[in-house]
């Protein structure tokens, strides 16, 4: 029984990962006038949404962030209006057995704010810890929470959707489950980087 359950947002607790590439991609439209690829927006992804607005559009970064809120509180509804099925009841399961539920994400408290409510979820997580434009700081908001509440890595385990998740978790001496439930996963690469913990 681990005593930490640690999740990811994007990919993990909902599907919210295509949800962002729209609400970018809508943003790009707007501000630089023609269309940009997947890959050129997944390419800066890590930091928060800010970061990856850094790379896509440099010249209009803050109004960039503005519009990409707007898009994406807009289009959650129609594009991702629950969590994914069973993830509320294993959380609250999880909490009744005494574990404490918290939640890492590279996503900034706006986006991650809009998400929760989406999915009224909102007092879901014992400690939240969000993204920076700077960097990704998966590790560090790891860090944070084992600290927080005394957190034994042996006894904790981090659950995200990508190999980053798995190194970040590994980097700290914490289990890892890889969520590979979403569209998005890339399940091959997951089973051979963390055999045996894929779900």
């Amino acid at each position: 029984m681990y005593r930490w359950v640690i999740f990811d947002l994007d990919g993990t607790v909902g599907d919210t990962l295509p949800l962002a590439i729209t609400a970018f991609r809508e943003t790009f439209r707007e501000l630089a006038g023609g269309n940009i690829s997947d890959d050129g927006i997944t390419r800066y992804f890590g930091p928060s949404e800010e970061g990856t607005l850094r790379g896509i559009l440099p010249n209009h970064v803050q109004k960039g962030l503005a519009l990409y809120l707007k898009h994406y509180a807009e289009l959650h509804d129609s594009m991702c209006p629950e969590p994914f099925g069973g993830v509320r009841e294993l959380i609250a399961e999880i909490k009744r057995r005494g574990a404490v539920c918290a939640l890492v994400t590279g996503k900034a408290r706006a986006s991650l704010g809009i998400s929760l409510e989406k999915f009224g979820m909102t007092g879901a997580f014992d400690a939240i810890e969000t993204g920076i434009a700077e960097r990704p700081t998966k590790v560090e908001g790891i860090k944070r929470v084992l600290e927080k509440f005394g957190a034994a890595p042996e006894e904790t385990i981090y659950v995200g959707d990508a190999p980053g998740d798995i190194a970040a978790a590994r980097e700290l001496s914490c289990h890892v489950a890889s969520a590979a439930w979403a569209s998005t996963a890339e399940t091959d690469v997951l089973e051979k980087m963390n055999p045996g913990m894929v779900f």
